[in-house]
């Protein structure tokens, strides 16, 4: 996954930078109108490279946290319903994914949001989040 996937604030969902032009960004939606609109300076614009969710130590990069769900999940969409499923419920899910989050300044949108994205992301057949990083065990064992 490179550094195209972007989250702009205000618009659900996920985008695809498609071109650069001199003040906008040509974005496509990640949905099934693939739709392409222009996205300019005044929008808040994310990488989802650039995302992190806190943790009770350190910030833990969202590429990360992806590429424990897509294995949880074995590449497929998140088992999870997360709609319809009670704040426990989504906690106890993220737990497992993610042990060490911080419960007080993750909140349940956070983890709906990551959730959403994920399935975005697998329906998109994206599903290589670590693409060209270092994983924590190739980086330890150096």
């Amino acid at each position: 996954m490179k550094e195209t996937i972007l989250a702009v604030s205000g618009k659900p969902g996920l985008y695809k930078l498609v071109s650069r032009g001199n003040n906008n960004l040509i974005v496509e939606t990640l949905d099934a109108t693939h739709r392409r609109l222009p996205i300019f300076a005044s929008d808040r614009v994310t990488s989802l490279r650039d995302t992190a969710m806190y943790t009770d130590s350190e910030d833990k990069p969202l590429v990360q946290i992806l590429d424990t769900l897509c294995k949880k999940e074995e590449g497929k969409e998140a088992s999870i319903n997360y709609k319809k499923a009670s704040s426990a419920e989504l906690r106890e899910y993220f737990a497992e994914i993610l042990p060490d989050f911080d419960r007080d300044r993750v909140h349940d949108s956070d983890i709906k949001k990551l959730i959403q994205w994920y399935n975005i992301l697998v329906n998109n057949g994206i599903t290589d989040f670590l693409e060209g990083e270092e994983t924590e065990e190739e980086s330890d064992n150096q």
